[in-house]
């Protein structure tokens, strides 16, 4: 499993081993260094949904502009993913993820230098076309380092490392904020960036990307894959659809103090956390089910928290599930890609999570929407509804693609 094909001309020097797997100690690294870019890029993402106040005041501009720093970043995920993997698709990944990696550690510092607010938005975007690429490119070049048996283990690792954002790389660099200015904690990211691209480059041989052995679906199939490309758009605008308004649920239904938002925002992240823990160790075994299972959660916590938000006890147990399953809905659907992928698994993966962002913008939107006519709580009625209506995608879709076997 790690290479008994000898192969010439390989990233180490040696024809012990071969040009497409590098040797176990450099595949430990290489996942280290995915799973800590990972990391990074998601906390560099979040950072400013802390920071808004001090960057507005620092740079003269209203918070609703500086919120822009944030949803402009997630539009420009959803838009440039797949045109930018087509663009490098014959390009070694080894060369990929340096050059992101690049540019990460070159906008981040970019960005804490900027002394206009034009200049920190033209960083923030430069960061953001680096991670769409990167969530395209990384998943393939994980895998492909190890056996196909233990594929979602490995992707259940890459999540746990980027839901960690969630719980501690934004609480972190909120805290610093507070402390030192927001210049630091969103120059920190170009540190960590920095490590990751210097263990790839060292790491990672220089091969085609059609040499790795994840860069094609294990059980090409377009039926699922549009299944799964549907159910996952509709879920995360489900999702985001209530979750945009969800400190307006819980201050103002639910009744709790700011304070308290601020520790359920950490339980919610550590819920995630557990969430994605969970679902990766199940995932090899339950590809499918996982999947439905994530999204069915998703539709309970959201409706739940229409329902009986005004119940503090049920409100927390309600946001928990919600929290449980937003990052193992993602993790599912970026493993069912690398499975029933049609042609190439990164251009799969660019598609899902582009759509996938397109997804959370207009989720945002669509609440936006519905809540001066129904209120926060409609925005979790409707977003709840989208969700059940995903759950009937993948459930309908099981049905459809049993149905020829059946003699339907």
């Amino acid at each position: 499993m790690d290479g008994a094909t000898q192969e010439p001309g390989t990233a180490w020097g040696s024809d012990r081993v071969p040009a497409g797997r590098p040797a176990p100690r450099h595949r430990s690294a290489v996942l280290f260094a995915l799973m800590l870019a990972a990391f990074t890029f998601n906390t560099a993402e979040n950072l400013p949904i802390g920071l808004l106040e001090p960057v507005s005041e620092d740079l003269g501009v209203s918070l609703s502009a500086v919120g822009l720093l944030v949803t402009g970043y997630g539009a420009t995920v959803a838009v440039s993913s797949l045109p930018l993997t087509h663009a490098v698709r014959a390009v070694p990944r080894r060369h990929v993820l340096t050059g992101l990696l690049a540019a990460l550690v070159v906008s981040s510092l970019v960005a804490a230098l900027a002394t206009s607010y034009g200049l920190l938005l033209a960083a923030r975007l430069l960061t953001a076309l680096a991670q769409a690429l990167f969530w395209a490119v990384m998943g393939p070049v994980a895998v492909g380092l190890f056996p196909p048996a233990v594929r979602g283990r490995v992707v259940g690792a890459l999540s746990v490392a980027g839901s960690l954002a969630l719980v501690l790389g934004v609480p972190a660099g909120n805290w610093l904020g507070g402390r030192s200015g927001w210049q630091l904690p969103v120059a920190l990211p170009a540190a960590l960036g920095l490590v990751s691209l210097v263990t790839i480059a060292l790491a990672l041989p220089t091969t085609p990307p059609e040499r790795g052995n994840a860069g094609r679906g294990t059980r090409p199939d377009a039926r699922r894959f549009g299944i799964v490309l549907a159910a996952g758009t509709l879920s995360a605008t489900g999702a985001f659809t209530g979750y945009t308004y969800v400190v307006e649920l819980l201050g103002d239904v639910s009744g709790f103090s700011s304070g308290s938002v601020s520790a359920l925002f950490v339980g919610f992240g550590g819920a995630c956390l557990v969430g994605v823990t969970v679902t990766g160790a199940l995932l090899d075994r339950f590809p499918q089910a996982t999947l439905t299972v994530a999204v069915a959660t998703q539709a309970v916590g959201m409706l739940g928290l229409c329902a009986a938000g005004g119940d503090r006890v049920a409100a927390v147990v309600f946001l928990a599930l919600l929290g449980g399953a937003l990052g193992p809905v993602f993790m599912t659907t970026q493993n069912a890609m690398l499975h029933c992928a049609p042609g190439r698994t990164d251009i799969a993966l660019a598609a899902n999570s582009g759509l996938y962002n397109a997804g959370i913008a207009a989720g945002a939107a669509l609440g936006g929407l519905v809540l001066p006519l129904t209120g926060v709580a409609g925005t979790f009625l409707v977003g709840g509804l989208l969700t059940v209506g995903a759950c009937a995608v993948l459930l309908g879709g099981r049905l459809s693609l049993r149905a020829p076997k059946s003699g339907v």
